[in-house]
């Protein structure tokens, strides 16, 4: 079997058939092993040595020197697993089948047991995904789990005992209107798979593997393995691949993206909504405990508007965060949600913009992180591990940290609203609020069938101005509409200065714009970047 393509690609292409061609776990492995080989055999010091400062090239060549190393145990890890997952998937048995759930595409598939030599635990193979798989150990379980590489030291639970999912039969259904949505999130299955952990060194390592269907899918791989919630199955190998995937928009190096977040929930394909989707979101709500969608106002009938506030705008001890009078004039009929999101996070960035010292320290490494969203900055930290070097350089910078928050919960609220029985919705939102809502917009555009957007309301919104915006309004039966002030300080200085000279889409609208795209200049009402919710009048 051959495959190939080029390096940014997700999916690699067969260039010729054979027995095991469709096992999706075999061919992703594969490639994952095929880029961190590219990686480690092209990462070069000279991008690094052209930096314009002493600091800034030093800052890179430390990152160059690990993403080298990184990227050479990566191939290692990646060629051990591709070879372990031929030899199992290479001699399965027609007769000794079991039916049932597989925690690692999330479907009920046969899994046909791998003829083994006398003495080793067993391995089945998932004939949906090529997932290794076993029994789930919980009394009664049928379900099947995920079974790593050499023996089975600790239990194996199911992604349901694992709490991956609220439930294998749930997480492929929807749940009505969207104040249910608590309801749907409920677990089925106890948390057998937390009373399993071990402590190896400083890293607790969970009772079962990666899924496999994360590394059949890199970027919902990287996603959530870099949550650091998972181990097994060369976990920090697949973090790094699916960062590498969804490009410059790396999770905890700033967020998914505009592209990531639909990245994620997307990569195998009709992901929102579905069980995978489910299990993009359960990860990160184990993460923001704070997060939660209120019901402001039932309505009377006007299409439901969903609000998120950003950093300086609706403290916790204020229900409708400030957004009362500016919804109530445009929509007055409609039910009104607030999604609260990231109380931790907001908290430590709008303490970190209050302290003008800290607002601009770490600018060089800033600087240098920010490189890998550009194409010298892929050549520079290595296609495959540059993203996830950098991810850790970053992990403690306030507003690194917020807006990957903010990335992740734009995908768990697209998700949600993909469940819905609603026909459209309004969202609208505040500075890191607004990247929120444009994240989700994005998320449930890519299911058909789904929701429709009538429209959205970006105020200030604290994400990049240029960009090809067709993902944004895929969905937007109106139009996105960019509330910007050329006076927002926040935005023209704190911003830029934090995406190492990046344009906020807040400061000048997007660009380019279209027809579904409407820029709209208040910065003779906006002065500061708390004065959009009480001096702008929504289009």
């Amino acid at each position: 079997m051959g495959i190939s393509g080029d390096v940014f690609e997700a999916e690699p292409h067969l260039e010729d058939d054979g027995p095991l061609a469709h096992n999706v776990a075999l061919v992703h492995n594969l490639w994952a092993y095929g880029k961190s080989w590219y990686a480690a055999s092209t990462v070069s010091n000279e991008d690094a040595l052209r930096l314009d400062s002493a600091d800034a090239q030093k800052a890179a060549l430390k990152l160059v020197d690990r993403a080298r190393s990184e990227a050479k145990k990566q191939s290692a890890s990646f060629a051990k697993l591709a070879q372990w997952i031929a030899d199992v998937a290479d001699d399965v048995s027609l007769l000794d089948v079991e039916h049932a759930w597989c925690s690692s595409c999330f479907f009920e598939t046969e899994h046909r047991k791998s003829n083994r030599p006398v003495g080793q635990v067993a391995v089945y193979v998932c004939q949906g995904c090529g997932a290794a798989t076993l029994p789930c150990v919980a009394p009664g379980c049928r379900n099947m789990a995920v079974r790593d590489r050499g023996g089975v030291r600790i239990p194996r639970f199911c992604a349901e005992h694992r709490r991956d999912i609220p439930g294998f039969e749930k997480a492929q259904k929807t749940f009505g209107a969207l104040h249910d949505y608590e309801e749907y999130l409920k677990y089925e299955k106890p948390d057998l798979a937390r009373a399993s952990q071990i402590v190896v060194g400083s890293a607790v390592v969970a009772g079962v593997a990666l899924p496999l269907a994360f590394l059949a899918a890199p970027a919902i791989g990287g996603a959530l393995g870099s949550l650091g919630m998972f181990g097994g199955y060369a976990g920090a190998a697949a973090t790094s691949h699916g960062l590498a995937m969804l490009g410059g928009g790396t999770i905890a190096a700033g967020g998914l993206g505009m592209a990531g977040g639909t990245a994620v929930v997307t990569a195998v394909g009709g992901a929102v909504g579905g069980a995978l989707g489910a299990s993009v979101s359960t990860a990160y709500l184990r993460e923001d405990k704070s997060f939660g969608i209120e019901l402001l106002r039932p309505g009377a009938g006007g299409v439901p508007v969903l609000v998120a506030n950003g950093f300086l705008t609706g403290g916790a001890g204020e229900r409708w965060g400030g957004w009362k009078d500016v919804v109530d004039a445009r929509y007055p009929d409609s039910p009104v949600y607030r999604v609260r999101w990231g109380a931790k996070e907001l908290k430590d960035l709008g303490a970190f913009v209050g302290n003008a010292a800290a607002s601009t320290s770490g600018t060089v490494a800033a600087r240098a992180a920010a490189m890998h969203a550009t194409k010298a900055g892929a050549r520079l930290l290595g296609n495959l591990v540059g993203p996830a070097l950098v991810a850790a350089e970053l992990a403690k910078n306030p507003w690194h940290v917020a807006k990957s928050r903010a990335d992740k919960t734009g995908v768990i609220l697209g998700d949600l609203l993909a469940r819905t029985d609603a026909e459209s919705y309004v969202l609208v939102g505040h500075s890191l609020g607004a990247r929120v809502m444009a994240v989700a917009a994005e998320t449930l555009g890519t299911k058909p069938g789904g929701p429709r957007i009538q429209a959205a309301h970006l105020l200030g919104a604290a994400m990049g101005a240029r960009g090809n915006w067709d993902a944004l309004t895929a969905a937007v039966d109106d139009r996105v509409y960019c509330y910007f002030s050329t006076n927002d300080r926040v935005l023209n200085y704190l911003y830029r200065t934090a995406q190492a000279g990046e344009v906020a889409a807040g400061s000048s609208g997007f660009q380019p714009a279209s027809s579904k795209i409407e820029n709209v200049d208040v910065s003779d009402e906006v002065s500061t970047h708390s004065d959009y919710l009480t001096h702008v009048a929504m289009k």
